[in-house]
C-alpha cells in the first residue's frame, strides 16, 4: 500500500488529510491556504466555495480544519512573504498575513524545491521518483489518511517530442504516490500519451485541466443562452488584460495558444459551432493578481437584425481561483476514500477542459456536480 493510499488508525474526526500543490508559493496557492485557514478560524466566510453550500455540507467531505498544505516549488519566497505582498496589492485583506502566521510558516516548512531547473542532470524517472519520494514522506510526516496533488503552477507550453514537461513529471509522481491528481492550469499533465495508461489503471480519481474562474465561466453560461434562444452568434472576440505570474508565462505565445483552446472549446461545444473572432491576451505587469476580460459578441436576431452584446469582467484571479482549488481537494479527496477511480466528469463545472463527457454548458456541469455529492454522501461504491 503506497503512502497516499486512504487509511488511518486515527478516528474519523482525528483523522488529517494532505493538499499537495505544485507550485505551492505561488499567488493561488498562497490565497487558498491562507483562506483555508482563515476559513477554519471563522475569520471570514467561505465566499466562493460551493463545498460549503447544501448538499456538499453532508457529502461527508474532509473539514477544512483537517487539511494539512504542502508541496513543490522552484520559487524560495517563503509563504508569510508572500501573502504581506499580496495583502499589499489588495488580493487578502490587510492584517490577514499577520492572523494566520503560524499556518502559512507551516505550510511553508513543508515546501520542497521542484523541478527541472536548468542544469539538471537527473533522468525524468529519477526525477519523478524524487518527486514521489517528497509526497510519500510528507504523507508518513503528518500521519495522513490520504492526500491529493493540485497543479497550481503557472502555465507551461505544450510540449515538443516525447519528454513529458514538467506538470507530467509531477502527474506521474502523483499516481505513483497513489494519490488523486487534480489539473487547475493548461499544462499537459496527466494528458501526455504515455501516462494515458497509467492514468486509468492507477487506481486513483483525477479531473480536468484549466480552472474557470471569470471570462470562460461567463461563456459557458452566455453561449448555451444564445443558443437555447436560437440567436445566431456571428462573431465572438475577447481580450485578456493580466499581470502577475500567469501574465508573464502567457505572453509566451505558445503558453497562450494553450490557455485560448478551452476558451474556444466552450464555445465550440454550446453554440454548435465556432464563431468568427479570437481572444487576445495582453501580459500588464503593473495589474499584479488583477484581471480585465472584454468579449464582444455580434449577433443575428428577428429578421436579421444585427446586435451585440460586450462584456467585462474585472476580478483577482488568485481570489477567484482559490475557493474552487480548496472545493476540488476535497471533493477528489473524498472521491479516494469512496473508492472511486478514473476521470470525474462530474467536477467538470470547474473547467474549461474538462474530462471526457462532460457538458460545457454550466448549468448541466451543476447539476452533474449535485448529482455527484449524492453519490458522495451515500457512500459512492
Amino acid at each position: 500500500m503506497s503512502a497516499g493510499s486512504f487509511s488511518s488508525p486515527l478516528s474519523a474526526t482525528d483523522r488529517r488529510f494532505g493538499v499537495w500543490l505544485v507550485g505551492a508559493r505561488g499567488s493561488v496557492a498562497t490565497t487558498a491556504i491562507a483562506g483555508c485557514a482563515a476559513i477554519g478560524a471563522g475569520l471570514h466566510p467561505p465566499s466562493g466555495m460551493v463545498t460549503e453550500t447544501e448538499p456538499f455540507t453532508t457529502a461527508a467531505l474532509p473539514p477544512l480544519t483537517s487539511l494539512v498544505f504542502g508541496g513543490h516549488d522552484t520559487l524560495d519566497c517563503p509563504l508569510p512573504k508572500r501573502a504581506e505582498q499580496l495583502a499589499a496589492g489588495g488580493v487578502l485583506p490587510h492584517g490577514l498575513p499577520g492572523a494566520v502566521h503560524a499556518e502559512l510558516a507551516a505550510a511553508d516548512r513543508e515546501i520542497v524545491p521542484g523541478g527541472p531547473l536548468p542544469g539538471d542532470g537527473r533522468t525524468q524517472d529519477e526525477l519523478i521518483a524524487a518527486f514521489t519520494a517528497d509526497i510519500n514522506a510528507f504523507v508518513r510526516r503528518h500521519a495522513l489518511a490520504g492526500a491529493v496533488v493540485l497543479n497550481v503552477a503557472s502555465t507551461e507550453a505544450p510540449p515538443r517530442g516525447d519528454d513529458l514537461p514538467a506538470s507530467s513529471l509531477y502527474a506521474a509522481a502523483a499516481l505513483r504516490a497513489g494519490c488523486p491528481y487534480i489539473n487547475f492550469t493548461p499544462s499537459t499533465g496527466l494528458h501526455h500519451p504515455s501516462l494515458q495508461h497509467a492514468a486509468h489503471t492507477a487506481g486513483v480519481p483525477f479531473a480536468g485541466r484549466d480552472g474557470k474562474t471569470g471570462q470562460t465561466l461567463l461563456r459557458s453560461v452566455l453561449g448555451p443562452m444564445f443558443r437555447r434562444r436560437a440567436l445566431d452568434v456571428r462573431a465572438w472576440s475577447g481580450t485578456n488584460l493580466l499581470g502577475g505570474g500567469d501574465g508573464a508565462a502567457l505572453a509566451d505565445p505558445a503558453a497562450a495558444a494553450a490557455k485560448n483552446a478551452g476558451k474556444e472549446r466552450v464555445l465550440a461545444d454550446t453554440l454548435g459551432a465556432v464563431p468568427q473572432g479570437e481572444v487576445h491576451i495582453d501580459d500588464v505587469p503593473a495589474l499584479g493578481d488583477w484581471k480585465t476580460a472584454w468579449d464582444h459578441i455580434a449577433f443575428d436576431g428577428f429578421l436579421g437584425a444585427r446586435m451585440t452584446l460586450q462584456t467585462t469582467w474585472q476580478g483577482c484571479d488568485s481570489a477567484l481561483a482559490a475557493p474552487l482549488v480548496l472545493d476540488l481537494a476535497r471533493l477528489l479527496l473524498r472521491a479516494a476514500e469512496a473508492g472511486l477511480a478514473g476521470p470525474r466528469p462530474e467536477l467538470g463545472f470547474y473547467f474549461k477542459d474538462p474530462d471526457p463527457g462532460a457538458s460545457s454548458d454550466l448549468d448541466h456541469q451543476y447539476e452533474a456536480l449535485l448529482a455527484f455529492a449524492g453519490r458522495l454522501r451515500d457512500g459512492a461504491a
